[in-house]
């Protein structure tokens, strides 16, 4: 007899004695000590609510324990607010569901054009990832915004996907789980482990009166971002009571997806021209030490919308133009280099060529470049800036910029995939940040209904540090309120300081929001 095996059984079946002993001993939980004390007409209604939810709810019962547990902690939050069962019942109702945790996961997505080449950049210590968040009036209540992340995935099925590795491309897949928002711990930005069996390439995270989600590249850009957001956070605020018409600004998360939110519109724009855009020399960077943390901080100038235009118009430029000539002084200060050229990525929304709905990848970028020894105070150059800016985000510089993207993927279609990521480093020696000093990300105005617009502070967007620049920065307007967000990758101040100055010296009046530096 082996008498070791036998000496292992015996303490695995005192184990399980104990626990069991254990678990009789618990006290119940919140929840069920709620649901015994209910009288018997309130007691049923809740029994067919939850017979409700499982003829919604076949996915694993893992999963499904879990999004039953976010149910019953939003009735229970319902119940300490003072809101009746009938009341919260009616706002969690199951139908929200749909039939999205119903079925089992059929649908997958090639790349689109622009995607493609991000998961391939994972090899090299990039995670091209972006975050929008939102501020409330109120602070979060982590329990109704879960329930609001579980009504709205099901009408973004291109999100609702896990990123996989095919022969020649990656690609997503439906996964059909509970996707999981959280409390903001981590580093703005941080990579996602999207190699896990049914991992999520976005994450949605609280703090305080803050909601953010983070996405990584490959699910889409800032257009279907945004999207997203502002139907979770309509959806949050229904939950919370607010009462809030249908209105065509924010997508209905009761709605049927239709093919043209998920399609690949690149693949739609007709085959012509020239194809140019990705080549180009590389740029004065800052020179800050670079951090081992990225980013090392995150900063917000929130500035009132009527000083930031008067300020512009005094100039005789846009919003857009303006701050990228403030950007271009702010960078000459910070760096050593004498001669030079520095450049400017700007993302550009190719829906304004070619409208869409998707809610897929569909920008371009064009470079914004001037001598650094041109640039010494706004007027001498602002004017050159908006020559190059109109150029280039033309409709004939931007459709030779989508050819060469397209050009691209048609060269590597058919080298595996294995061999595709040996020479992503070659393709990332042009596609790099090396040819950028750095970036201006507008997302321009973003209006909501008034009943919306009622609970929300205002928005920012942070984008992810790329390996060389010292700082990146981006702008979007809600509520009258403009934030400029610089996400930092050195601790060198000098950028954000003339920033800050350059601004104050045109009357712009200022709130300065953000972190501290990230430990190392």
């Amino acid at each position: 007899m082996d008498y070791a095996l036998d000496s292992k059984l015996a303490r695995f079946a005192r184990r399980i004695k104990q626990a069991k002993k254990k678990k009789r001993l618990a006290p119940p939980s919140p929840f069920k000590q709620y649901k015994e004390g209910l009288p018997d007409d309130k007691a049923e209604q809740l029994r067919e609510f939850f017979a409700d939810f499982s003829a919604h709810c076949l996915i694993a019962k893992k999963e499904k324990r879990k999004l039953r547990a976010d149910f019953e902690r939003a009735i229970l939050h319902y119940e300490n607010a003072g809101v009746s069962l009938e009341k919260a019942l009616d706002l969690l109702a199951v139908k929200n569901l749909g039939s999205f945790y119903a079925r089992p996961p059929v649908l997958w997505f090639p790349l689109d054009d622009a995607a493609k080449i991000y998961p391939l950049s994972m090899e090299h210590g990039i995670m091209s990832i972006f975050r929008l968040s939102v501020y409330l009036k109120q602070p979060v209540v982590p329990e109704l915004l879960q329930i609001a992340l579980n009504f709205t995935i099901k009408r973004f099925p291109s999100f609702a996907t896990t990123l996989k590795k095919g022969f020649f491309w990656h690609y997503l897949d439906t996964t059909k789980r509970r996707f999981t928002v959280e409390q903001e711990k981590r580093v703005p930005c941080e990579s996602l482990k999207v190699a896990l069996s049914g991992s999520q390439s976005f994450r949605v995270i609280y703090y305080e009166n803050r909601i953010s989600v983070e996405f990584f590249h490959v699910l889409t850009d800032g257009f279907g971002g945004n999207a997203f957001l502002m139907a979770l956070t309509s959806e949050y605020l229904r939950l919370i009571g607010v009462e809030i018409p249908p209105d065509a600004k924010i997508w209905d998360v009761n709605a049927v997806p239709v093919a043209e939110e998920v399609e690949n519109t690149f693949a739609k724009v007709p085959r012509s021209g020239s194809a140019s855009g990705f080549m180009d020399k590389l740029a004065v960077q800052m020179n800050g030490k670079l951090s081992e943390n990225k980013p090392s901080r995150i900063i917000h100038f929130k500035m009132n919308v009527s000083e930031l235009k008067a300020a512009a118009k005094k100039h005789q430029a846009s919003v857009t133009v303006y701050l990228l000539a403030l950007m271009f002084l702010a960078g000459r200060a910070a760096t050593d280099e004498l001669h030079g050229e520095a450049s400017i990525q700007v993302p550009v929304n190719m829906r304004k060529f070619y409208p869409s709905k998707t809610v897929r990848n569909f920008s371009m970028y064009c470079g914004i470049r001037l001598p650094i020894e041109e640039t010494t105070d706004v007027q001498s150059i602002i004017a050159k800036i908006d020559e190059q800016l109109k150029k280039k985000t033309s409709k004939e510089s931007m459709d030779a910029m989508l050819m060469a993207t397209v050009r691209l993927v048609k060269i590597l279609r058919y080298i595996p995939l294995i061999l595709k990521q040996r020479v992503a480093k070659a393709v990332y020696g042009f596609l790099g940040d090396k040819i950028f000093s750095n970036t201006l990300s507008n997302l321009g105005v973003i209006e909501v209904p008034q009943a919306m617009a009622e609970h929300i502070e205002s928005m920012d967007v942070v984008l992810s540090p790329p390996l060389t620049n010292r700082a990146t920065c981006s702008v979007v307007t809600m509520n009258d309120i403009a934030t400029f967000t610089i996400t930092k990758s050195t601790l060198d101040p000098t950028f954000e300081e003339v920033m800050y100055d350059l601004l104050l010296a045109d009357n712009i009046s200022m709130t300065v929001e953000g972190s501290d530096f990230y430990e190392a």
